[in-house]
């Protein structure tokens, strides 16, 4: 599982990341609210440890702003404010849950891990959005009732896209994910399993789901 650390202080930064690192999870850094918000926004993560103090950026703002997005990533806040109000604030705010420093690192690892499992309770069997389905276990894939048969590579793109609904995806994002870094950034294989795509669960359909944001990306979602 993929974790964000977003924390200013360097040494701490580092004592967190060696022992998640440790426990097996793979672990990316920031150290300012800029940084953290652009990596929230290209990557996908299951975790995200948030300190609220950061610089450029602070991290209620960008708790807010992840929010706003419908990322539903689970968020533990770190704070060294230890009023009720503050925590009271981060809570309603969208955090999943918070540590006032100083904290025991063991304690940090049990609440990520419950975070996490939490989430796992939350893992449904089913996608859709509209009229379109589908289903986890089966791999079925339905519009409007009507099965539509897709290739590997297509139910993976699909899924992708059903998981982040209503979000933009850039090419590289869409890349990353199905491909793992196997393509060249000049290739068009994005677009061309986009068009397969398009073909078949859009072409002969009243609502067109899949959106193209030109110069950005991708999106699906209902057009209103």
């Amino acid at each position: 599982m993929k974790i964000l650390i977003a924390e200013d202080e360097v040494r701490l930064l580092k004592i967190l990341a060696r022992r998640l690192r440790e426990e097996g999870f793979v672990v990316d850094t920031a150290k300012d609210g800029k940084i953290s918000l652009h990596l929230i926004n290209t990557y996908k993560y299951d975790c995200i440890i948030l300190d609220i103090m950061l610089p450029t950026i602070d991290g209620l703002s960008i708790l807010q702003s992840i929010r706003a997005k419908k990322i539903n990533t689970p968020i533990l806040l770190l704070t060294a404010k230890s009023s009720v109000s503050d925590r009271v604030k981060g809570l309603e705010t969208g955090a999943d849950d918070y540590l006032t420093k100083p904290f025991s690192l063991d304690e940090l690892i049990a609440r990520v891990k419950a975070l996490l499992r939490r989430e796992t309770l939350k893992i449904v069997n089913e996608l859709s959005i509209s009229d379109l389905n589908l289903n986890l276990n089966t791999r079925e894939v339905k519009r409007a009732g009507k099965i539509i048969e897709l290739t590997n590579k297509e139910y993976a793109l699909l899924e992708y896209l059903l998981r982040n609904k209503e979000r933009l995806l850039t090419k590289i994002q869409i890349a990353e994910n199905i491909w793992n870094y196997d393509f060249k950034y000049d290739s068009n294989i994005v677009e061309v399993y986009i068009n397969y795509l398009r073909r078949k669960m859009d072409k002969n359909f009243k609502e067109r789901l899949i959106h193209n944001v030109r110069g950005m990306g991708y999106a699906l979602k209902i057009k209103k």
